[in-house]
């Protein structure tokens, strides 16, 4: 930790970006990176940080009930698709980065996707974890496509979010809809509902559920399952063969916000390679945006898999997203009630 504060301290110094005052932040990625980035940022700055944990979903849901008194200044993390929808709906604040230019060009592309009221700060593709021991006990190879999580051997064994409140989810139906086409997607996601055990409130639910043997298999995050595996749990993790998407996190600054100033100078700091540090050092593998921060090799390598050139922009929209949930509601979660 004190390698990390001073590290950050000195780059905090040479971006001109030490403060006082306070940032209030929802934070969207796992509970470890937000307390750690709020600790370093708030001792190395004097700014007071007050951060919120929410899921991507219920971080836009609080951004729209705040609207006409917004409370929060920073949203980070999470799923970029509701990013994107805060940013169509007017909730988040055009900004351009001093640090645009080292960013790899998918977070470049999420910024001018949202006329530059968002940014991505990381990258994590989706798939499948799975615990290998009840896979063992009960003599079944792990999942390695979508097709083999409709097998009947996993009736009951497969967990996934809900994608009214889990980006994860949303973006498992929007990149079902973009291989399959929208009919063929929905006939999949019934047919799956069967070997479905319960659709969780978070994203990460299903790998934790899975690391302690609660379920045989999850949908989530590949990122997600190697922090599990990090952490001593015995579960693997693959991507589909027949193709899979991935969500660009990103970070966006509240439009209207109570400390507007403090907000920009956090995100040009969670921008930079030193602010960058944090997921990973909280056993967090996502693929940072920034080219200049050292590759971990437990990270995720996108030209190992088969990701699809998935429409952010289109599948980022409002009306598109609530259509999609609407109908996963309608057409599987609540059929045949």
């Amino acid at each position: 930790m004190q390698k990390f504060l001073a590290g950050t301290a000195l780059a905090l110094a040479a971006s001109g970006a030490l403060a006082q005052g306070q940032v209030n932040i929802i934070c969207s990625v796992q509970a470890e990176w937000c307390n750690l980035m709020s600790t370093v940022y708030s001792k190395t700055t004097g700014t007071k940080v007050n951060m919120t944990a929410k899921g991507s979903g219920e971080a836009l849901a609080q951004l729209n009930a705040e609207k006409a008194n917004p409370k929060t200044d920073i949203w980070f993390g999470g799923t970029g698709d509701p990013h994107l929808q805060a940013a169509e709906q007017g909730l988040t604040l055009e900004y351009k980065s001093q640090q645009l230019t080292q960013l790899y060009p998918w977070a470049q592309k999420q910024a001018a996707d949202s006329k530059y009221r968002t940014v991505g700060v990381y990258l994590g593709p989706l798939g499948f974890g799975y615990n290998k021991e009840l896979l063992a006990k009960r003599k079944l190879n792990p999942p390695q496509s979508w097709a083999d999580l409709l097998k009947p051997e996993f009736k009951g064994e497969v967990q996934m979010a809900n994608p009214a409140s889990s980006g994860t989810a949303y973006t498992m139906i929007a990149t079902l809809v973009q291989i399959m086409g929208e009919e063929k997607a929905f006939e999949y996601l019934k047919a799956l509902h069967p070997n479905i055990s319960a659709y969780t409130r978070s994203g990460t639910a299903p790998v934790k559920a899975a690391a302690r043997g609660e379920t045989t298999v999850s949908v989530s995050f590949v990122h997600d399952v190697t922090t599990e595996a990090v952490n001593g749990f015995p579960v693997g993790s693959a991507t589909p063969s027949e193709g899979t998407g991935a969500e660009v996190g990103s970070m966006s600054i509240v439009k209207n916000g109570p400390n507007t100033e403090a907000a920009k100078k956090f995100y040009e700091w969670a921008l930079t390679p030193g602010g960058q540090q944090f997921g990973l050092a909280a056993k967090q593998f996502q693929l940072p945006s920034n080219t200049q921060v050292p590759r971990d090799p437990r990270m995720t390598d996108p030209a190992k898999m088969k990701l699809i050139n998935y429409d952010y922009a289109k599948y980022g929209a409002s009306a598109e997203r609530r259509r999609l949930i609407a109908r996963w509601e309608k057409d599987v979660q609540n059929a045949g009630r």
